[in-house]
């Protein structure tokens, strides 16, 4: 008789910024897998994103709340096929489908008030596969475990003065994430950042070698530094504006370079970035062709859960992807229950 699966670590993708330079929430992560009441659960940690006596945005995504829809496609040239048998790794043109985002759980936040961005990602390949993404600005994650997440968002929510200080001397690795968020360049467009994996995955190449990677998005447009200030006086949705006129003007261009880890490399931590010098593989491009509101694009309806992967590829010994994938389908749940409160785009009268 099979034995069932053990339990896992629990986490997810995305941060919760407030806690670290007081400026709006974000955070890039979910949770996963845990079966006992001693244990972190989806349910738990999605409601977490909610303080205390708060409502949670009915509809909406729990996190990453704020976004907007792009199609577009991915030009694969044919070098990641040395990595990984995927067939989107082949050279050709496959259909992409995506979501810029904010990752706040407050789907009304202004944009300058938000530290991380995102862009979840959706590319299929004729067979049927499809690879998902969720990628995010920062460089790595602001702390290393799942408790440690789970313990950031009580302590954020916390009325307690010392808590994230306590919090703070307990993970010293938010340290860093802290010295990026406060001295890393603001953008004023989406089309201007890096996104990033953070979480590894193992690409399987056609003689059957693993190579452990993650992945990052670099655009083409130039990234111009902007002050938060003067971002705020460009509205609370310039972001959405800006990237709807930019591409109405011109597609817009990501190149996806591929990073392999050295045997030593730390795999499942995602606070952790991998040194520099590591072997880089640029396997495609990314062209974002059409940008489209949430409300009624084709965006709305996806779970962009980062354990959706074609034929070579796999997660690693890294926990965040499956539970990211649990607590993705959580929220999903949640707001296609709650679907009569989503804001639609409501038909013209008729005469």
């Amino acid at each position: 008789m099979a034995q069932p699966p053990p339990a896992r670590s629990v986490f997810g993708s995305l941060v919760l910024i407030a806690v670290v330079i007081g400026c709006g929430a974000a955070a890039f992560a979910y949770t996963a897998g845990w079966f006992s009441p001693q244990r972190l659960t989806p349910t738990k940690l999605v409601a977490a994103f909610t303080p205390p006596n708060d409502k949670p945005p009915l509809g909406h995504r729990r996190n990453h709340a704020k976004g907007i829809c792009f199609t577009g496609v991915f030009e694969a040239n044919g070098a990641g096929s040395a990595l990984s048998h995927a067939q989107v790794f082949s050279r050709g043109q496959y259909p992409a489908l995506g979501r810029f985002n904010l990752a706040t759980a407050d789907p009304n936040a202004g944009d300058a008030t938000v530290r991380v961005r995102g862009m979840g990602l959706q590319i299929s390949t004729p067979g049927g596969q499809e690879w998902r993404s969720a990628m995010i600005t920062a460089p790595f994650f602001a702390v290393s475990t799942p408790r440690a997440f789970y313990e950031l968002l009580l302590a954020s929510a916390s009325k307690d003065p010392n808590a994230m200080k306590i919090f703070a001397a307990a993970h010293p690795e938010i340290a860093a994430f802290g010295a990026w968020a406060k001295t890393a360049p603001w953008t004023g467009s989406y089309a201007e950042e890096r996104y990033n994996s953070l979480n590894s995955f193992v690409f399987t190449d056609s003689s059957g070698a693993d190579h452990t990677v993650r992945w990052s998005l670099l655009p083409a447009a130039q990234p111009v530094p902007v002050s938060p200030d003067d971002l705020a006086k460009r509205g609370p949705n310039f972001l959405e504006h800006e990237i709807t006129e930019r591409v109405r003007g011109a597609p817009q261009r990501w190149t996806m370079v591929v990073t392999v880890a050295n045997p030593d490399d730390p795999t499942a931590d995602p606070s952790k970035a991998w040194p520099e010098g590591r072997r880089t593989v640029e396997v495609g491009t990314l062209v974002v062709q059409q940008i489209e509101p949430e409300r009624d694009g084709p965006c709305r309806d996806i779970n962009f859960d980062p354990t959706v992967l074609p034929s070579g590829i796999r997660t690693s010994d890294d926990p965040f992807p499956a539970a990211r994938s649990a607590a993705y389908a959580k929220s999903y749940d949640l707001r296609t229950a709650e679907i009569q409160y989503y804001p639609r785009t409501v038909p013209d009268a008729k005469p």
